[in-house]
């Protein structure tokens, strides 16, 4: 029996709600149980100076855990001077799974920085932050289709969502929470799209190494849990 008594298959409660910044071009608060995330989409009608007059926009990320995310206050990372390793590898994974989705060219000269702050965490922070960072990005393109400024269509090529999988106590399981992301043997990280391209996978043994045939069992079960989140944006988007 798993810590929270979910089936070995089973996500948690999983939600979104769009429109919650009133100044942000797309925001979405996404929850996966006890795992919450604010997830807000500016547009800036400018390129990085490394794209002016490419022809092409750009789409970025930013990630952060508010000091009372976790059980202990953690200092903000502003207040050191700099972001820790961990920060930066999130928000480059963000940033690489939504471009991964979004005809660039087609978006115009024009970035879209999507900041994911995590408000609570309770594992799978970075899993939330993408699924709910795409219905973020596609409010923000709605936003801009809305003043003509390009189509939703033409720039959305597909969905993406992450999940997260496990193997915890010798068994294969789904979106795992802190207790059990914590002690588990293997811990891995799914991104794909809605057609169930792979974007990435983030794959660790934490003791014993894990074999093919539990990667291939965790590689199917989050197959199905993208799947479902899949439906769930899209009902979210209507």
């Amino acid at each position: 029996m798993r810590p929270s008594g979910r089936k070995a298959d089973e996500m948690r409660a999983i939600s979104f709600e769009r429109n919650i910044s009133k100044h942000a071009e797309g925001s979405c608060l996404v929850k996966f149980g006890d795992t919450q995330v604010l997830c807000t989409a500016s547009l800036e009608e400018r390129v990085p100076p490394w794209l002016r007059n490419a022809g092409k926009g750009w789409v970025t990320a930013e990630y952060g855990m508010l000091p009372r995310s976790t059980g202990d206050r953690m200092r903000r990372e502003a207040s050191s001077g700099k972001q820790g390793g961990r920060t930066l590898e999130i928000q480059r994974l963000i940033g690489r799974s939504l471009r991964a989705v979004v005809d660039l060219k087609q978006l115009g000269e024009v970035q879209i920085t999507v900041d994911c702050d995590v408000i609570q965490a309770d594992g799978g922070t970075r899993t939330a932050a993408i699924t709910g960072g795409f219905v973020a990005l596609h409010d923000c393109i709605s936003w801009m289709e809305q003043r003509k400024m390009t189509t939703v269509q033409h720039v959305i090529k597909d969905h993406v969502a992450a999940i997260s999988c496990g193997i915890s106590n010798g068994e294969a399981v789904i979106d795992l929470d802190y207790i059990e992301d914590s002690a588990a043997e293997t811990d891995a990280n799914f991104v794909m799209t809605g057609k169930g391209g792979i974007v990435e996978v983030q794959g660790t043994a934490e003791g014993e190494p894990f074999s093919e045939d539990q990667f291939n069992q965790l590689m199917a079960m989050a197959k199905t849990g993208i799947a479902r989140l899949v439906d769930l944006q899209k009902m979210a988007l209507g």
